[in-house]
């Protein structure tokens, strides 16, 4: 049985960029600067739409797991795709980059890849439509005991919640990990799904190992201002990681604290910067090191990601974190 240092569980959704100016997004009537998510008939006219397509297997917790395998993890992926030929080109870019994608892509009449076209504006604004396709069908079935039962670490997408399936995926997921002694974590993942999810998060949260997320999405989830709302959930969840753009980062775990200072940089492509910090502080985590220092970890992986286009990191990050004296 191959054991893996972490395994994801999340959307496995196909990127496709275009480049797109204003006229042309008014003329589709795509709204600038947001994800907005589509039915199947919108999202074929928009494919069809987009001129010199780019392609890049996306999705949040799988570009975690790309940075993760760049940086030399065991990784492997839960994810559901079709045989189409989206589907197969993820599969088969999982693979190449090092993550193992374990499921088999999915014959049959079922939906087709879920993808997300991402039309980028000349001042580097992103619009993104999202449709979600046969990811969203996700469910316990697509757990497999060996997978998530050798898994040190399992990092779970707060978006899977959408769905009663992925939310029983998610649950069996936990409970394989946690009765092989491995830790389990999610990433809630954006305020709104926590508006959805907010009884549901709460219960899951405590029984959890790690939770991340970024101050607007803890606020959401207690309900309150961020302080009250961070010391409620430390006595919550075991580990407890909070991202406040551009300020610095705080992680408690019980009546341990450490506060990581960020360095600003100006993003090119802001896209992604949350899916590799969880990279860099997880890699962090698996490997032995302080909470400061994961979280170190984390800052400058999100900052290599928001230096370029793309959600994926394109420099040796370890290097980087050498530079820092880190490892």
């Amino acid at each position: 049985m191959k054991s893996y240092q972490v395994v994801g569980i999340g959307n496995a959704i196909v990127d496709v960029f275009s480049t797109a100016d204003d006229s042309f997004l008014d003329l589709m009537g795509i709204q600038k600067g947001i994800m907005q998510l589509v039915e199947r008939e919108r999202g074929e006219l928009l494919y069809g739409a987009m001129t010199n397509r780019q392609q890049a297997p996306g999705g949040s917790v799988a570009n975690t797991l790309a940075g993760l395998g760049s940086l030399g993890l065991t990784t492997g992926f839960i994810g559901r795709v079709h045989d189409d030929a989206l589907g197969k080109f993820y599969a088969r870019t999982m693979a190449d980059e090092g993550t193992d994608f374990v499921n088999p892509p999915v014959p049959g009449g079922e939906l087709p890849t879920s993808r997300s076209m991402i039309f980028v504006s000349p001042d580097g604004e992103r619009s993104m439509n999202t449709y979600l396709g046969i990811s969203s069908e996700l469910g316990p079935d697509d757990v497999s005991d060996t997978v998530a039962g050798s898994a040190e670490i399992l990092f779970l997408e707060g978006y899977l919640y959408d769905k009663p399936k992925g939310k029983q995926a998610f649950e069996r997921a936990v409970e394989l990990c946690h009765a092989a002694g491995g830790k389990a974590g999610i990433a809630l993942s954006d305020p709104f799904c926590v508006d959805r999810h907010r009884d549901d998060f709460r219960r899951l949260v405590k029984s959890l190992d790690y939770v991340i997320g970024n101050e607007h999405e803890w606020s959401s989830l207690y309900q309150t201002d961020l302080s009250a709302a961070l010391e409620q959930a430390s006595q919550d969840a075991g580990l407890v990681v909070c991202t406040r753009s551009g300020s610095d980062v705080i992680i408690l775990r019980g009546e341990e604290k450490a506060v990581v200072p960020v360095h600003r940089v100006v993003p090119v492509d802001a896209t992604g910067a949350g899916d590799q910090f969880a990279a860099g502080f997880l890699y962090g985590l698996a490997t032995g090191q302080s909470l400061a220092v994961s979280g170190r970890m984390g800052c400058i992986a999100a900052a290599e990601v928001i230096s370029h286009f793309g959600a994926r990191p394109e420099a040796d990050l370890k290097g980087l974190f050498r530079k820092e004296g880190l490892i």
